[in-house]
């Protein structure tokens, strides 16, 4: 199987200046833990999950750093501080979104989707032709082909590797 056999093509997106409540609204409502993120021309920006919005300000989650004295430590994960702070207090998207996305092709095999979102720790990937987004993959419709299968096993094929680990390729060459 490859991508496109189970890649979702109605695919709900949001706009980076989306607030963090509207994105929040958007999820509930429609029952979908992420989406992805393009800007006014259709181009990929970013993904944005329910995972961004459990450490927020509002609610009280936000993460809590004690600092005592500044030490050699503070100033090596200074950065990291900043962008917790940027992520549970942002009210754009794009100031919490992940930027670096991985994405597939619609000729991908379905193994290497699956391998790529265990290896990456993700929950989705974006489905893309010629820069542009076609569908995308969730753990959950993974799910529902196994249960299409009726039992049935599919032979693996071979000799498909990425050599970008940011997007899998779309043909095998010779």
């Amino acid at each position: 199987m490859r991508a496109m056999d189970v890649m979702t093509t109605d695919v709900i997106t949001v706009d980076p200046e989306t607030t963090v409540q509207s994105l929040a609204t958007l999820l509930a409502e429609r029952g979908i833990s992420g989406a992805p993120v393009v800007d006014s021309d259709g181009r990929l920006v970013g993904v944005i999950s329910e995972g961004d919005l459990l450490h927020r300000a509002e609610i009280g989650t936000a993460r809590r750093h004690r600092v005592r004295r500044r030490s050699w430590w503070l100033d090596h994960f200074a950065s990291d501080l900043a962008r917790e702070y940027v992520k549970s207090h942002g009210r754009t998207v794009k100031e919490i979104m992940t930027r670096d996305v991985v994405t597939v092709t619609e000729d991908t095999e379905l193994a290497e989707v699956a391998e790529l979102l265990e290896a990456k720790r993700i929950k989705r990937v974006p489905v893309m032709r010629e820069g542009k987004i076609v569908g995308i993959i969730s753990r959950a419709n993974i799910v529902r082909a196994v249960g299409a299968t009726k039992g049935t096993t599919l032979p693996r094929r071979r000799g498909r590797r990425s050599l970008d680990p940011r997007q899998a390729p779309c043909r095998t060459r010779p």
